[in-house]
């Protein structure tokens, strides 16, 4: 089931949902508009190893914006952190952003029971678009979960995006090889 937008708001009172900084107007039916937040991010290098530490440069957008480009998969994050305690947040994108050709995440637009972060945006567009910090980018979902949780993801010593970041993040698949060494 998702939640209404009375119910998010209940669920913000009782510390379920928190979104911060959080504009009412940003509140639709049954979902939270989240903003792009200021800084973008690309891999610094051309070729990825998905077994390697593939690091990243951060730059701000410009007050002018910045034009993405077809070419190139930029990580973007939310203006907002988030937390979600008892259910499971799916971010997605803005019907109006997706009819621009911005895609904001590639496979991650679920997230965890308990996590607590800004979300990185995996961001690839159609053709060449401006885009502006503090644009509307997506809306989180929330869906009640079924049964007791036992291990949120804000407990667990292999979560990987666990430290509180306003700039993206670059992936940490290099991790998941590590352990089995």
């Amino acid at each position: 089931m998702i939640l209404s937008d009375a119910m998010i708001l209940e669920e913000m009172e009782k510390g379920n949902i928190v979104v911060e900084p959080f504009f009412r107007e940003n509140l639709g039916t049954n979902s939270y508009d989240v903003m792009l937040g200021k800084s973008l991010a690309v891999y610094s290098n051309d070729i990825l190893d998905a077994k390697q530490h593939n690091t990243i440069h951060h730059f701000d957008i410009p007050e002018e914006g910045f034009i993405l480009l077809p070419s190139k998969l930029y990580l973007g994050v939310t203006a907002e952190y988030t937390e979600t305690h008892g259910f499971v947040p799916f971010l997605e994108g803005k019907s109006s952003v997706g009819r621009l050709g911005i895609d904001i995440h590639a496979t991650a637009g679920k997230g965890d029971s308990g996590f607590c972060n800004y979300w990185t945006l995996e961001i690839s567009v159609k053709q060449p678009v401006r885009v502006y910090a503090g644009m509307p980018i997506g809306q989180l979902i929330y869906f009640r979960i079924d049964g007791e949780i036992i291990n949120p993801y804000n407990t667990k010593s292999s979560a990987k995006y666990n430290v509180r970041s306003e700039k993206p993040m670059e992936s940490m698949m290099f991790k998941n090889f590590k352990k089995k060494n």
